[in-house]
């Protein structure tokens, strides 16, 4: 990774905004050299057990992008998130901007969509976002470049986005002290997350590596920046040279102990139509719980 052709030392501004009722954390990515710019995992609020979708979350970032005289031009989904509903089609019909997640979420729509009992006019092929990424595709945000890690383990679908000397690792490492994401979802593998992680981890050290997820183990306050070398030398789950076999062993027991996610059977029917909401035969809003099925 080290002698990737693009460039890696440029400097893009970094804008968090944590959300406390799903422990997310979205971003706004700036080019320091404009005013072009891109959303990183967005979220929308729901009151699942209301059947309510709102959008304060969403509204504080676009909120931002406006006061700043900032153009977006990108809104990046890390993976199909099975946490939290994604704000992408909300922003993007507010401000503009493609919609982009990896190629493999035919993988996660095919998964899925046979576990909601979704029907043939649900495309299975992507269709929904505006971009497909595949693994060391490029694009750009202004003058920014930016590329894409293929780190399948957590899901399928997963994608780290380096964008100069910031990479986006949505749920494929966790801070130091939080170690790393569960692998037992459908398409999920501990051995295919340790290798995804190790590429993570082959980036110089002094890459500033961003999540998409903190918890605040130990009661300590909310993180969400630190370093390839950080990483390599301290998470608790990776660092210091544990081995495949350790990890796949750690994290095979503690997965079969973790409950499913509160959001996960919303999220999931959202994220995989990138952040719309499915509709009825009368096109009202209505989301499926399949019973007994994840």
């Amino acid at each position: 990774m080290n002698d990737h052709p693009l460039n890696m030392t440029a400097h893009p501004e970094v804008k968090a905004f944590f959300d406390p009722a799903t422990n997310t954390i979205s971003y706004i990515v700036k080019d320091p050299d404009s005013q072009s710019c891109a959303v990183i995992d967005s979220v929308m609020d729901i009151d699942y057990a209301a059947g309510r979708i709102t959008s304060a979350h969403a509204d504080e970032m676009i909120e931002y992008i406006k006061s700043h005289d900032l153009s977006l031009e990108w809104i990046i989904e890390t993976h199909v998130h099975a946490d939290h509903l994604s704000a992408a089609p909300y922003i993007q019909e507010k401000l503009g901007g493609s919609i982009g997640v990896g190629n493999k979420i035919m993988v996660v729509q095919d998964t899925f969509g046979k576990v909601f009992n979704e029907g043939t006019e649900f495309q299975r092929d992507g269709s929904q976002f505006d971009a497909l990424f595949a693994d060391g595709d490029t694009y750009t945000i202004g003058n920014l470049n930016a590329f894409v890690i293929y780190t399948p383990g957590h899901t399928p679908a997963c994608m780290v986005h380096v964008i100069g000397n910031a990479a986006f690792v949505g749920d494929t490492l966790f801070m130091p002290d939080g170690g790393s994401a569960r692998a037992d979802f459908p398409g999920g593998d501990a051995g295919t997350l340790y290798d995804s992680i190790q590429k993570v981890l082959s980036l110089p050290d002094e890459m500033r590596l961003f999540m998409c997820h903190d918890y605040g183990p130990n009661g300590r306050d909310i993180q969400w920046e630190t370093t390839v070398g950080e990483e390599k030398q301290h998470n608790i789950h990776v660092g210091g040279g544990k081995t495949r076999e350790e990890f796949i062993k750690f994290r095979t027991e503690r997965d079969a102990e973790l409950d499913m996610p509160k959001l996960i059977i919303p999220s999931l029917q959202v994220n995989m139509r990138a952040g719309e909401v499915p509709k009825d035969h009368d096109g009202n809003p209505m989301l499926k719980v399949p019973v007994n099925a994840l």
